[in-house]
């Protein structure tokens, strides 16, 4: 009788995570305050778990915050959204590149507003020489526009078709593919968060919703992690 095929060895600390950071509108509701202070809560709720992953050894983390679909909320929302992010960059981002963090951007830009634009160059310029944690924040991001656009630019550059060619032409190519995605608030869904980068990912879903979501939760998410045999399609 041959013998049994030996089991995959458990995950161990991921190197790259990545964030659907979702439930700041209902954290609002449930205590009364605006939409905006929902998403001024969730911008506060990013630093602890940066600093996490800093501490874990983790060393690409990269988060949600503004997908293509998000610039169909009202008006008055996105409004509050460019400038919560705009306030993020001066407030928590600025000062994390002291700890070593290097800030990346994953998406369009040249939707936001000028100012806007020239912040997110400006600390991609600023943190360009860190590397203890490479932050990947998905703005104004879409899996599906981005494989579009991957697909179109590698046709024009007239290469061969092959998954590794056809990585080259992503939003950041250097970004790894996640080992792990989390999502916040109950939610069983991908939401079009790197779709193409995803493919071999483990999942947590927690209630949690992500003003609420701090190291703690991080953490036990990880661990969950760790506890996980990764297959990869084979046995």
């Amino acid at each position: 009788m041959p013998a049994a095929a030996p089991k995959p060895a458990l995950a161990d600390i991921p190197r790259a995570v990545a964030i659907v950071m979702d439930g700041n509108s209902r954290w609002a509701a449930s205590r009364g305050l605006s939409v905006a202070d929902g998403h001024r809560a969730g911008s506060r709720a990013l630093r602890p778990v940066v600093e996490t992953a800093i501490d874990l050894g983790i060393e690409s983390l990269a988060v949600y915050a503004f997908s293509t679909e998000n610039w169909a909320r009202p008006d008055e929302e996105v409004e509050a959204l460019m400038e919560i992010f705009g306030d993020t960059i001066d407030r928590e981002l600025a000062d994390l590149a002291k700890e070593g963090v290097r800030t990346r951007f994953v998406g369009r830009r040249d939707r936001a507003p000028d100012w806007l634009q020239a912040k997110l160059a400006e600390l991609e310029a600023a943190t360009s020489s860190e590397s203890r944690l490479s932050l990947w924040i998905a703005f104004d991001y879409g899996g599906r526009a981005e494989i579009v656009e991957a697909a179109r630019r590698l046709a024009e550059s007239g290469e061969e078709v092959d998954e590794e060619a056809f990585a080259r032409f992503l939003y950041a190519p250097e970004m790894p593919d996640p080992d792990l995605v989390i999502r916040t608030s109950g939610e069983l869904r991908v939401s079009n968060f790197l779709l193409w980068q995803s493919a071999y990912a483990e999942f947590v879903f927690t209630e949690t919703l992500w003003p609420d979501f701090g190291p703690d939760e991080f953490r036990a998410a990880i661990e969950d992690y760790a506890s996980r045999r990764r297959r990869f399609g084979g046995r």
